[in-house]
């Protein structure tokens, strides 16, 4: 909006200590082609709008806020002569987007020396141009050097996710090689005792009986109950002295696996009951093939169902096959998060999870808010790693009015109070040279704050530090212009 038109004097404009070095025609220069304006309570330009203008504070008060979310945050509220605001950064030209980065209003009349961008670039180019070199400099190499930073911890973070995803892959792939060159020998003992039994006088009701038997018993270990180590152990006593009364030789070393298998002495009663006693020591052991052959095709699955797992966490996590903006659940994500980062959390950290499943699907952009959630958890660990590597880890999820609040609570030493207001700095780490590049909060806030237009907080005390995520339950669609992060 536009104030109204008022004098411009060279002397008033010369004590502000942004104009005090410059020379009366300079300063006759800057009211000729700049002007005075003063503005009633309201506002005077908002974020995001064209950047047209240059504005210096005469007299009044001044009110700077970024937009988070639906809600416009003030960030600064000053009525100090000569603090400036506005299209600061006309003078890189179009190589830079000019719009307002903030919201101005004044909450009184408010006289403001008003410079149009094209004029404050061209006086700052033509009075200050080392000045200029120097800042263009700074701003484009500042901004190559969080990129290639930036990209540098994405890829470490990748390394990391890798050799944890790798590890956690090796364990149900090596089980399943062992339970199948296990399932082949004694797939190959079956058919031998298949023979013996074939070669034997045993009529043709004795084998069919057998092998209703074998049908029973696999059916058995399917539905195999899960045992305290004390009830395992008075099982396998009793079914070791089933098997020696029975005059079946080296009884003790059968009895695990059936119990394991959910066999105890009472079916093996009916095991005996169903067959001529003369078979019963290779009936016993033909059960015994049958019982291992299925303990060893249930290991397979369950490795190979862990492997596949695996794999959709991965994928869940990385989101490739999937839209980059779309409606998700937050409680995938963080699970495909907290699976891929097993490795590195460790058994001494205990991980829980407090979330409210009736949240819904939230606007997002999934493979980026991963992102977050991997940088805080590396974070919330390595602060527990530094106080002993041993701690809990809360992943909690709620409703806060219209947004949902994703918090990650550790019981680390927690963030000093003399460096919280700078943790979310670009660069700006605690961690050892070489161990941190600075930039894991910085990209988590504008993930957040730019992309979802959510908000990004800590509340830290030694052994409570909580960084939390809230993020709109609705949004827009996507600026498809939006820098990425």
């Amino acid at each position: 909006m536009s104030g109204r038109p008022m004098p411009c004097s060279p002397g008033e404009i010369g004590s502000l200590f942004l104009f005090e070095k410059l020379s009366p025609e300079q300063l006759g220069r800057l009211c000729a082609e700049g002007r005075v304006e003063l503005f009633e309570p309201g506002p005077v330009y908002a974020e995001g709008d064209p950047a047209t203008c240059f504005y210096v504070l005469l007299e009044g008060t001044a009110v700077l806020s970024r937009r988070v979310g639906g809600d416009d945050v003030e960030t600064n509220r000053t009525s100090q002569r000569g603090v400036y605001a506005g299209a600061m950064q006309a003078y890189l030209g179009d190589r830079v987007p000019q719009v307002y980065t903030n919201s101005l209003r004044v909450t009184a009349p408010t006289r403001f020396f008003v410079l149009p961008a094209d004029t404050f670039a061209g006086v700052v180019q033509e009075w200050f141009p080392m000045a200029v070199h120097l800042l263009e400099g700074l701003f484009f190499g500042s901004k190559n050097t969080q990129r290639a930073v930036g990209q540098r911890e994405r890829l470490l973070a990748l390394g990391s996710l890798s050799a944890g995803l790798t590890h956690e892959l090796n364990n149900p792939a090596a089980a399943a090689v062992r339970a199948t060159a296990s399932l082949r020998e004694r797939v190959a003992k079956m058919r031998h005792k298949l023979r013996v039994i074939a070669e034997g006088p045993f009529s043709r009701e004795a084998l069919a009986a057998l092998i209703d038997i074998q049908d029973r018993t696999a059916e058995r270990v399917a539905k195999a109950p899960v045992l305290s180590p004390m009830e395992a152990a008075d099982r396998e006593d009793a079914v070791t002295d089933w098997l020696d009364g029975h005059g079946i030789r080296d009884g003790w070393q059968l009895a695990p696996t059936f119990v394991q298998a959910g066999l105890d002495s009472e079916w093996l009663d009916q095991v005996a009951a169903a067959v001529d006693e003369e078979i019963l020591p290779n009936a016993v052991g033909w059960l015994n093939y049958t019982v291992e052959t299925e303990l060893l095709m249930n290991e397979i699955g369950d490795s190979t169902a862990r492997i596949s797992h695996l794999v959709d966490a991965a994928k869940q996590y990385s989101q490739l096959d999937r839209a980059p903006y779309r409606s998700a659940d937050v409680h995938e994500l963080l699970d495909s998060t907290l699976l891929m980062l097993s490795g590195k959390i460790g058994p001494r950290i205990k991980v829980v999870k407090e979330y409210d499943r009736t949240l819904p699907d939230v606007p997002a952009h999934p493979a980026e808010l991963n992102q977050v959630w991997t940088n805080l958890i590396d974070n919330a660990v390595s602060a527990m790693d530094s106080a002993g590597g041993e701690g809990t880890l809360t992943v909690r999820t709620a409703r806060v009015h219209d947004r949902l609040l994703v918090e990650f609570r550790d019981t680390g030493p927690g963030v000093p109070a003399e460096i919280r207001d700078r943790i979310f700095d670009p660069f700006f780490t605690t961690k050892p040279v070489g161990e941190g590049t600075g930039l894991g909060l910085d990209i988590s806030w504008r993930i957040v704050v730019n992309k979802h237009h959510g908000a990004l907080q800590v509340d830290s005390r030694p052994g409570d530090t909580r960084f939390q995520v809230l993020l709109p339950l609705t949004a827009a669609a996507p600026d498809p212009t939006e820098e990425p992060v």
